[in-house]
């Protein structure tokens, strides 16, 4: 969506949401994203059960997409926790979220996923509106676990719990890379035979420490953590 000053905006598919969520009025400012770097000031014209309009006032462009590329192959966590992955890694800076299924895995065919994804973007546009990203990450097609450590790219790290404490996800620099793939397992971890594949196939397997962190904390720590380290969060 690209618009210009003066433009007339339809703003009827999120009227609920500004009538009712962020209870707006008739003159309200709103900023508008455009999924590609741009940011419009917008005054809400009309706002009523049936419909509503904006007209952009300005447009400015936003800062506020890392300058490394993170995805995030999640392997499918029961519904709240992966969706909290999906908020959490979001508004921290993952670029690209892929389902996983994993050996252990408790979603399971990856045909069951599918009536999931609408939800899906939903959460993640919704948490990239309110920490105003200015790109939408995107939400790739689920991959079993052959196709996950084949597919990926750029430096690729691997969340383990068994991994050895000297290989702190702390250790490597990542400042200079363009593109990180980070592989996080299920509730009931990666097994051996899953860790020595990635492993053989040139991801690193890295420790979190030596608490035993559910998946989800495990997976929102990790990206905290290889964002930092690529300078990503101060």
């Amino acid at each position: 969506m690209r618009l210009e000053r003066n433009r007339r905006v339809d703003l009827t598919p999120i009227s609920h949401q500004l009538r009712n969520v962020l209870r707006l009025r008739l003159g309200s400012l709103i900023t508008l994203l455009d999924g590609s770097g741009a940011a419009y000031q917008t005054r809400i014209e009309a706002l009523d059960s049936e419909r509503a309009t904006g007209r952009v006032l300005s447009k400015e462009s936003v800062q506020s997409e890392p300058n490394v590329e993170l995805t995030l192959y999640q392997c499918v966590l029961k519904r709240e926790r992966f969706e909290w992955v999906l908020q959490k890694g979001t508004e921290l800076g993952v670029s690209r979220f892929v389902p996983v299924i994993s050996s252990r895995t408790v979603v399971r065919p990856a045909e069951r996923l599918f009536p999931k994804y609408e939800r899906w973007r939903a959460i993640i546009r919704e948490a990239a509106e309110q920490c105003r990203r200015s790109r939408l990450p995107v939400l790739a097609d689920s991959l079993s676990w052959d196709e996950s450590v084949e597919q990926a790219t750029g430096h690729r790290i691997l969340a383990w719990e068994e991994a050895d404490e000297t290989n702190s996800l702390w250790r490597p620099n990542l400042s200079s890379a363009d593109e990180i793939s980070l592989l996080v397992g299920p509730e009931g971890g990666i097994n051996r035979e899953e860790a020595d594949e990635a492993t053989e196939r040139g991801w690193l397997p890295m420790s979190l420490g030596p608490r035993v962190l559910r998946a989800e904390t495990a997976a929102v720590a990790a990206a905290t953590i290889v964002l930092h380290t690529a300078g990503e969060l101060g």
